[in-house]
């Protein structure tokens, strides 16, 4: 058995916090921009991108285009074909990595200095020349297409997608971004053209640097990288609404555990209230110890083994959500405590003490996440995906 709920609440709190770091705006001859945070010690260069647009550009026949897409950027390019990219990306001690999500196409590259310009070279052939070969296509294919059929048998996946269908409709954001097996099975070497074509674009593009770069030596390389990546022609969806209405659907499904996903309408990025909203989730069920669910639910009944919320905050649409595994005997008292947790956090807030304690937290572990140029390159593009100032951190 499986269980969607959708639950009600009221989000306000205050906090500020800050940090130090030296980020750099960069801008090319070409119009591009870029945030940079240059260290020099170390000879190593991390470069993420951040392409507007990720599935949601599927139409609902091609479902599943921009992830199979994005998955054989690294299957081929230009005169090599995928053991020969994988073969040139060894010997140039280089990482890159392509990834889609709903909103975004993300790629991430790791270079030595030494090797910058070679490296450089073959990321412009993955953007610009991927080969889509007939064998590549179907082997990652089938890897999508088992990776479905496995999904078909996981609790977490159908609540997932039934609360996406219930939020969202007949949205982009209400269907899955791997598509459907018939929608995968069906996709051609054209509609990969096609999707590579909406999804890779210079001006819905957010660029993060981190390493042993000038400003300067940046402006000409990503000059290099997209000097025949054209501006986009797609059209992006519009904002939906959250519609799920409050109450209970339940899937039947042969399992000894039930996955409840439960959830209400969210709040944007943008909005004044975004960073209280994220920290009364952090409190409420932040998926650690000494939050308000994980006390109820499992330090103090023993209900489950994890629970947690959190605000998905999206390009076209909000809501939040949370997840939670439990026997299926446990259920109606699982959700009888999640609705009475609910009411008692919007009716009577948080305590100074709980406030105080997830901001030490929150505040500490920030800085945490500065701990290299990769992780570093990549906040610098999500940041401005996001929408922050440059002296945001």
């Amino acid at each position: 058995m499986i269980r969607a709920i959708f639950l009600a609440a009221a989000l306000a709190l205050p906090l500020s916090a800050r940090a130090e770091i030296d980020i750099t705006p960069v801008s090319t001859p070409s119009g591009l921009t870029a945030w940079l945070v240059q260290e020099p010690d170390i000879p190593f260069v991390a470069l993420d991108l951040v392409f507007l647009g990720g599935t949601v550009l599927d139409s609902d026949a091609k479902s599943g285009a921009v992830t199979l897409m994005t998955a054989l950027l690294e299957e081929g390019a230009g005169d090599m074909n995928a053991q020969a990219f994988a073969t040139r990306t060894e010997e140039l001690a280089a990482q890159f990595s392509f990834d889609s999500g709903r909103d975004t196409v993300t790629v991430s590259a790791r270079f030595l200095t030494e090797n910058m310009d070679d490296a450089i070279a073959h990321l412009r052939a993955a953007l610009t020349q991927p080969r889509f070969d007939p064998d590549a296509i179907e082997r990652v294919r089938g890897q999508m297409l088992a990776q479905l059929r496995r999904d078909a048998l996981d609790p977490n996946s159908l609540a997932s997608q039934a609360f996406s269908k219930a939020a969202f409709g007949d949205h982009p954001y209400g269907r899955s971004g791997d598509g459907t097996p018939e929608s995968v099975a069906a996709l051609t070497r054209d509609d990969l053209l096609a999707a590579h074509a909406a999804a890779i674009t210079r001006d819905r593009v957010y660029i993060g640097v981190a390493g042993d770069i000038a400003p300067d030596a940046l402006a000409a390389l990503l000059d290099k990288v997209f000097a025949d990546i054209p501006a986009a022609t797609s059209t992006l969806p519009a904002r939906t609404e959250f519609m799920a209405d409050a109450g209970e659907t339940v899937i039947d499904f042969d399992n000894p555990q039930s996955v409840v996903a439960f959830g209400h309408r969210g709040i944007a990025r943008d909005h004044p209230d975004y960073m209280a909203a994220f920290v009364l989730s952090e409190v409420f069920g932040g998926g650690r110890f000494g939050t308000r669910l994980m006390t109820s639910l499992r330090e103090e009944r023993g209900l489950t083994y994890g629970v947690g919320t959190f605000l998905a905050s999206g390009s076209y649409g909000d809501s939040y959500q949370g997840r939670v595994s439990t026997d299926n005997n446990n259920v109606p008292e699982v959700v009888d405590l999640l609705r009475g947790e609910w009411t008692r956090i919007a009716t009577d807030g948080i305590s100074a003490e709980e406030l105080g304690r997830i901001q030490t937290y929150m505040t500490g572990a920030y800085a945490l996440r500065f701990d290299g140029n990769g992780a570093i390159a990549s906040i610098l593009a999500s940041m401005q995906f996001q929408g922050f100032d440059i002296d945001y951190v």
